[in-house]
């Protein structure tokens, strides 16, 4: 059983297959508490997952550098409309499962290294990324109200100043405002601070660092942001509730699964017709 504490050297795999609860799994319950125990036990068709997640290669390539070179194989610009540039990327496919690595285009590496250095050229987005710390190091520990084991994993953590970073990548920056709210990046907020609050005592700055994947003026936009003591107490209001709304179904032994359909409100209106 995982014990409270922070963990430097638990592997990406390991976390997401161990104990404690996240704040996706909190996502889940939030919905649907069913959801929670399918998300556990659903299999996942692995030839359906896309070979290529740009969010979480711009992580690795963004935090962790040299292990991006390890987990990402980059070949020369490929002419994919003769036959012969089809057979070399064939035989880069079967290079790549036979290395454990990701294929990724030039096209695409490209892309990514722009971001990368347009967020360098943010001065707080370079600070973070520069400042002594750790990338995704785990944090469990037991929330206080139920005693249920919580987990989560920070992209950067930055110890000497109780600093956290969280990285976002965004198709649409300028509505990353009102998409925050819809992805509970409030909750996600609250959840985390108190989580290192309950091991290091004090609570944490909690920043997002969001980089665009779209152009604006030839340029990848790079903004950074934090949620104001109003967002973070409602987001703690928030995962407190769904954590006790685990708590009773673990003791009652049943999980919710009915979700209830309603009309639109203008369909609603036709009602009062």
């Amino acid at each position: 059983m995982m014990k409270q504490g922070i963990y430097y050297d638990l592997s990406n795999e390991d976390y997401h297959s161990g104990e404690g609860v996240s704040k996706s799994q909190l996502d889940f319950i939030a919905e649907c508490p069913a959801l929670y125990q399918w998300s556990k036990s659903a299999p996942v068709d692995k030839n359906k997952v896309p070979s290529l997640d740009m969010g979480t290669a711009f992580h690795c390539l963004l935090l962790e550098p040299d292990e991006f070179n390890k987990r990402f194989l980059i070949p020369k610009p490929i002419n994919m409309r003769t036959n012969a540039g089809k057979e070399e990327y064939a035989e880069l496919i079967k290079r790549a499962e036979e290395l454990n690595q990701t294929l990724i285009t030039s096209e695409d590496h490209a892309k990514l290294m722009l971001m990368r250095d347009s967020a360098m050229a943010h001065p707080l987005a370079k600070w973070i990324i520069e400042a002594k710390g750790k990338a995704e190091a785990s944090i469990y520990w037991a929330d206080s109200d139920t005693d249920i084991l919580c987990r989560c994993r920070p992209d950067k953590f930055i110890e000497q100043f109780n600093w956290v970073g969280d990285v976002k990548t965004s198709a649409d920056i300028n509505r990353f405002n009102a998409h925050s709210y819809d992805f509970r990046y409030h909750v996600q907020d609250a959840f985390y601070s108190d989580g290192v609050k309950s091991l290091t005592g004090e609570k944490p700055r909690f920043i997002f660092l969001v980089v665009s994947t779209t152009i604006n003026c030839g340029r990848y936009p790079v903004k950074t942001f934090e949620f104001d003591d109003i967002a973070k107490d409602i987001g703690r209001i928030s995962y407190k509730s769904n954590l006790q709304t685990l708590k009773q179904c673990l003791n009652d032994g049943e999980f919710p699964a009915l979700q209830t359909l309603s009309l639109p409100y203008w369909a609603k209106e036709l009602k009062n017709d």
